[in-house]
């Protein structure tokens, strides 16, 4: 007997009938003889439909009320997936996050779990049920309700499979996996039956929206298994896993883009000690969070320096730029808001020469100039305008013949 924790996102449960769909599933892993703990979302639109209430009243509500009102969708939920399996003749029991003592820090809206006392859950498991427990949210110390995060019940759902010791965590919603690229902007793209933590904490990170990177973070950390699947069709999905020692890698494991950066430098600052830091301490200071940096020294003294941004903060750090471009005696401050990053991914790097050049080859063969480039040790990214980034991706997934079945 295995125990397995479920996750339902809002699109798998937006109606009844999707509920009755998904409390069929999970009839089928009870069926197989499995334990099953399963966490849902609110139905989708739900959480936008609270906010925006919410937001009618005060343009800025206060955070721990909004808590307490986005708490109420996985609240509604669960009761009704409760309901549809007691009628479908399973024993279930709903819990909200404070009810199954999911203890976050006070920070309303983006609380973390600092812990779970699983004694409840697993009180009912022994004795035969279903646990449906609502995603996304907890309580802190004092007693408050707290919410998790746009993708929290992906988070709540590892942290539930750690705390269980779970043997696997499945993460349910509306594609069939993870994919070599996005199927809409690649036809021809692949699903890929494994891939390593690492590869899917880069892929998330650098702009794949399949899982939400915190709860990736969470099941590397403590080595428990996600299986992405999709709710309406059949298959074997995507499974996640620690690097096993000694198998074989392809050198690429998808590509991934983010079509939510923009680039700012400043030209001409004197070539000091500090100057990174007067130039990126004052943007930090602001919540701004930088991504890619590239620094080039001339031979004038002088130094330019650029780095992106989330597009949402081009406009409030190129403010901020200006004044500080003026404190440093700099030249000149650029900005750009029309960039893509574009990123290739795969642990088979470490031990496959040649990718940057390959990589470079192919954007060059399309006419695409590369403004920017930031590698790791499995990974290799490129800002290139975003005129480009259909066209560079399609080129990429060719040249590496990522729509080829791995060996």
């Amino acid at each position: 007997m295995s125990l397995i924790v479920t996750k339902y996102g809002g699109s798998s449960v937006a109606d009844l009938s999707r509920i009755a769909l998904v409390a069929k599933r999970v009839l089928a892993l009870v069926a197989q003889g499995h334990q099953v703990v399963v966490v849902v979302s609110a139905m989708q639109g739900e959480t936008d439909r609270l906010l925006s209430l919410a937001k009618e009243i005060d343009p800025r509500p206060a955070p721990r009320e909004v808590d307490v009102l986005l708490a109420t969708g996985e609240q509604v939920t669960i009761a009704l997936l409760a309901i549809t399996l007691h009628k479908m003749g399973c024993e279930a029991r709903s819990y909200t996050g404070a009810q199954v003592h999911i203890r976050t820090d006070s920070a309303y809206n983006k609380a973390r779990i600092m812990d779970i006392d699983a004694a409840r859950i697993k009180a009912d498991l022994q004795a035969g049920r279903v646990v449906v427990v609502a995603g996304f949210q907890g309580m802190d110390e004092f007693g408050n309700i707290t919410t998790l995060g746009r993708g929290g019940s992906d988070t709540t759902a590892v942290a539930l499979a750690v705390a269980l010791k779970a043997d696997e965590c499945h993460i349910c919603t509306d594609v069939n996996g993870v994919y070599t690229t996005d199927p809409r902007v690649v036809p021809e793209a692949r699903r890929l039956p494994r891939v390593t933590f690492e590869e899917m904490l880069e892929m998330a990170s650098q702009g794949s929206k399949v899982l939400q990177i915190r709860s990736v973070e969470f099941a590397s950390k403590y080595n428990i298994p996600l299986r992405v699947l999709s709710t309406f069709d059949p298959g074997e999905g995507t499974l996640i896993t620690a690097e096993e020692e000694g198998m074989e890698q392809a050198s690429i494991a998808g590509i991934a883009f983010n079509r939510d950066e923009a680039k700012l430098t400043v030209l001409g600052v004197p070539d000091q000690p500090g100057v990174a830091y007067h130039i990126l301490g004052p943007v930090a200071d602001q919540g701004v969070e930088v991504d890619m940096i590239v620094q080039n020294v001339g031979q004038d003294g002088t130094t330019d320096f650029t780095f992106t941004v989330h597009r949402n903060d081009y406009d409030k750090s190129l403010t901020i730029l200006k004044r500080v471009a003026k404190d440093l005696g700099a030249r000149e401050v650029l900005g750009d808001e029309k960039i893509v990053k574009i990123s290739l991914v795969g642990v088979g790097m470490r031990s496959h020469a040649g990718i940057a050049s390959k990589m470079f080859q192919a954007l060059a063969a399309e006419a695409i100039n590369i403004r920017m480039i930031s590698t790791s040790e499995i990974k290799i990214s490129v800002v290139v305008d975003e005129k480009y980034l259909e066209l560079a991706v399609r080129a990429l997934h060719s040249a590496f013949e990522l729509d080829q079945p791995q060996a």
